[in-house]
C-alpha cells in the first residue's frame, strides 16, 4: 500500500505538537501544575518534571524535523511511538489515575494514531509517494 508522503509528514507534525506541548513545564511550577493538575511541592519532583518537559521538547523537535527530512522519519516515529506507548502502558498498569493523566493517555493514543502512516509507509513495499 502506498502512503502519501504528505500524510506521513502531517502525522509527524501532529505527533510533534502533542509531544511538544508539555515543554511549557520548563518555565516552572505553575506551568507544571496546570499541565498535570496536581501540586508540585517538592524540589525533587519539580526537577524531574521540568527535565521531562525538556525531553518532550527534544522529541517534538525531532518529529517536526522528520516531517521535512524523510531520513529522520523512521527514528522519530520509533522513538515517539515507544514514548507514547510506554506512557499508556504504565498508566494502565498503575491505574487509578486522575483526569489530567487521562488527558495525556488520550493525547498519546491520538499521537500513536498520527504516527501510523509513518509506520505503514515503512512497512509497505512501496514506501511513500513523493
Amino acid at each position: 500500500m502506498m502512503i502519501p508522503a504528505k500524510l506521513v509528514a502531517g502525522g509527524l507534525v501532529l505527533a510533534g505538537v502533542i509531544s511538544f506541548l508539555p515543554t511549557v513545564g520548563v518555565a516552572g511550577v505553575s506551568w507544571l501544575r496546570s499541565l498535570y493538575g496536581f501540586e508540585i511541592d517538592n524540589p525533587d519532583l519539580e526537577i524531574l518534571l521540568r527535565h521531562r518537559a525538556v525531553l518532550f521538547g527534544i522529541l517534538g523537535t525531532l518529529l517536526f524535523a522528520a516531517a521535512i527530512r524523510p531520513g529522520l522519519r523512521d527514528t522519530a516515529a520509533l522513538v515517539a511511538g515507544a514514548s507514547m506507548a510506554s506512557f499508556i502502558a504504565i498508566a494502565l498498569v498503575v491505574g487509578g489515575y486522575g483526569p489530567s493523566i487521562r488527558k495525556v493517555v488520550i493525547a498519546d493514543i491520538v499521537g500513536l494514531l498520527a504516527l501510523a502512516p509513518a509506520a505503514l509507509a515503512r512497512l509497505g513495499p512501496g514506501r511513500t509517494l513523493g
